[in-house]
């Protein structure tokens, strides 16, 4: 049998070995913040053209899957996504591992991952042309919907204060209508600077968002980065493995979402983790876990990232249209190969394309065993570490990652001004996450918007292509689900308290009602007050705009001024909270002139980096914050040893991008 024939193909010892290494670069590719899965295949995809074709897709296809797998090392670990596809993963990953469950967590992302990794596959390899039809039935009305759909998720991560996160998404699609609009190639929001004109790139906000705000609170106390106390049983496979059992039913769904998101190209793993993530909290018997590290938060999302992988190859190999930027790389390389893309392919080439789908799943599975070693590993090098060699380490990936992306040093210094913005917001209850989703799915909403919008200006039947669609229908039903379905379990919870309180004796449910009013939040009225002067600003500059390049910055504007002043009315009618010490924690108090110096610090490396030379001012910039970090006398034999660690990991980064990833660093007036 032919198939028979495929598989022992895929088998083969060089195809085996191509796929291990495959996997394990990717891991370690993706795990470092700004170094993606799309640089990641870019980079190799020359040394693929010595091999055969067949063994080509499958060392790419192991480093692409391998790299969206590694993005969860540092979502979880370091709160900071390795790639965009984790986003979710941070929302329950870190929190874990705070609280002593990381290497449960790496181990649960890591079964996740290859489940989902093997649904998209066998996707692939079993419905590939009629699940390409899928693909073709999506317009642009499908896509704005289905961005708004992930925008919902907002409501799962503001619970309590839903009004802050719908401000924080408004102000994340703001960001992303900043530069040349998508539609219309009008220019908005630059401010007359040539830094804003390329807009504001995703991944590099993504670093500064997630991460600035945890290198800031790192350096306030001495307490350990995460606690260890109680995650001493290492890999706690059989553990995973009975969580993941119980919780089957959330792991196929979330596959399944993966598998159809990622056949819809510009969709990718971010979308898809964020709906399944989404999906996961609304079906929970115990949504409030949610956040707080819940195991199916994070089997959620990896399980739904990893199946885009074979789900986006399904519109590449039957149509010719790549899913996600990886994929448009490998049909480039496909081309390249003399392969012709089409329905066709599977018959006129079925050797190449089927060893290739068994490599992927092969891969997939070999992503098992290197997931957990090199998961336990990372787990045990952030657990020993000190914070003193801790918090410059993750800031020198951080200030790398977001400039190797485009070799752009105005990304590095936006990074740090938007981290230092979102740890600011932060520690007044403007979750970054929020933000983080509208800049994700604002290009994708923006274009759906406006291609709908005229569409249906020209057709006269503007509310018939928002509404009126049959799919768009039912990704509405769902958004609305999603959105309401937190506010009705806080109200249902809210009314079972009063009907306990009731049932109280009546000196205790006369004091009920106090106790439980919230009070003033001074700090939100002023930012709501700065956000409506923001909204204001925005909606009078779009008059010097198209109308195409207008009517998406003006609606969220308007939304924005709107949210605002709710926010500040609900704040004005409550009472000022009685003023009361803070308790310091096991740490000690938080010391802001630690925080203060780490920002100085952090803003002068970004700003003098493309001026006094990357690897001066990273060496200079790592041992400053090594001393900041550092809560202790150190001795001199200490001193000379951070020193020599310092020099070692700048040093070798610095060889790595120039030498290996042939990027331009800024040399500056030295070096």
């Amino acid at each position: 049998m032919d198939i028979v024939q495929f598989l022992l193909d895929a088998l083969t010892p060089l195809n085996l070995v191509l796929a291990l290494v495959g996997v394990a670069l990717g891991t370690l590719i993706g795990a470092l913040p700004g170094l993606s899965a799309t640089m990641a295949v870019a980079i190799l995809v020359p040394f693929t053209f010595a091999m055969t074709p067949a063994s080509g897709l499958i060392v790419l296809g192991a480093i692409y899957t391998g790299a969206i797998y590694g993005g969860s090392f540092a979502a979880i670990l370091v709160n900071t996504p390795g790639t965009p596809s984790s986003i979710a993963t941070t929302f329950d990953g870190y929190p874990m591992a705070k609280r002593g469950d990381g290497g449960l967590a790496v181990t649960l992302a890591t079964l996740a991952s290859v489940f989902g990794g093997l649904i998209g596959a066998i996707t692939l390899l079993v419905l590939a042309p009629p699940l390409a039809n899928v693909a073709l039935a999506f317009g642009p009305t499908e896509y704005f919907w289905m961005a708004i759909f992930g925008l919902t998720l907002v409501s799962a991560l503001s619970v309590g204060n839903t009004v802050k996160g719908l401000i924080g998404a408004c102000l994340g699609l703001m960001l992303s209508t900043i530069g040349v609009a998508v539609v219309g190639g009008d220019v908005r929001y630059t401010l007359d600077t040539q830094m804003l004109l390329g807009g504001i790139d995703v991944t590099s906000a993504l670093i500064g968002l997630f991460c600035i705000p945890v290198v800031i609170d790192l350096v306030a106390t001495k307490a350990p980065h995460l606690n260890v106390l109680q995650d001493k049983r290492g890999y706690r496979l059989g553990e995973a493995f009975r969580i993941t059992l119980t919780t089957k039913l959330n792991m196929v769904r979330s596959s399944l979402i993966g598998t159809v998101v990622g056949i819809l190209p510009g969709a990718g793993g971010s979308i898809a983790g964020l709906i399944s993530y989404s999906e996961a909290r609304r079906s929970s018997r115990h949504p409030e876990r949610f956040g707080t590290g819940e195991p199916d938060g994070v089997i959620a999302t990896e399980a739904a990232n990893n199946a885009t992988v074979g789900g986006g190859f399904i519109p590449t190999l039957v149509l010719g249209i790549p899913g996600t930027p990886p994929d448009a790389i490998i049909l480039g390389a496909l081309l390249v190969q003399g392969i012709k893309i089409g329905p066709t392919l599977f018959s006129d080439q079925s050797n190449i394309v089927y060893t290739f789908m068994f490599g992927l799943l092969i891969a997939t599975v070999l992503m098992l065993p290197v997931g957990l070693v090199m998961g336990r590993y990372a787990y045990k090098s952030i657990v020993h570490i000190p914070k003193s060699l801790l918090v410059p380490t993750v800031a020198f990936l951080t200030i790398l990652g977001s400039f190797a992306i485009h070799s752009n040093p105005h990304e590095t210094q936006m990074m740090v001004m938007l981290g230092v913005a979102a740890w600011v917001l932060q520690r007044f209850g403007f979750p970054p996450s929020p933000i983080v989703l509208g800049l994700v799915l604002g290009q994708i909403a923006e274009q759906g918007f406006v291609q709908t919008y005229m569409i249906g200006s020209a057709t006269d039947s503007l509310a018939g292509m928002f509404f009126g669609r049959p799919i768009s229908m039912g990704i509405i039903a769902f958004a609305l689900l999603t959105l309401f379905y937190p506010l009705y379990v806080t109200l249902r919870a809210r009314r079972q308290t009063r009907a306990a309180a009731v049932e109280r004796a009546d000196a205790v449910a006369k004091h009920a009602p106090s106790t439980a009013r919230p009070w003033r939040d001074t700090p939100a009225i002023v930012f709501g007050a700065l956000f409506v002067v923001i909204g204001v600003m925005a909606y009078v500059q779009t008059k010097d705009m198209s109308a195409m390049g207008s009517v998406f910055p003006s609606a969220l504007a308007a939304a924005l001024v709107l949210l605002s002043i709710i926010l500040i009315v609900f704040q004005i009618g409550r009472l000022r909270a009685p003023s009361n010490t803070p308790d310091a924690g096991a740490g000690g108090k938080p010391s802001s002139a630690r925080r203060a110096a780490a920002v100085v610090v952090l803003l002068a490396w970004a700003f003098l980096m493309p001026v006094v030379g990357f690897f001066t001012s990273s060496l200079v910039a790592f041992l400053i914050l090594t001393g900041i970090a550092s809560f202790e006398p150190l001795k001199p034999r200490t001193v000379a040893v951070y020193a020599l660690f310092a020099a070692v990991i700048v040093g070798a980064f610095c060889l790595l991008m120039v030498q290996v990833l042939n990027l331009r660093m800024p040399d500056g007036l030295l070096f």
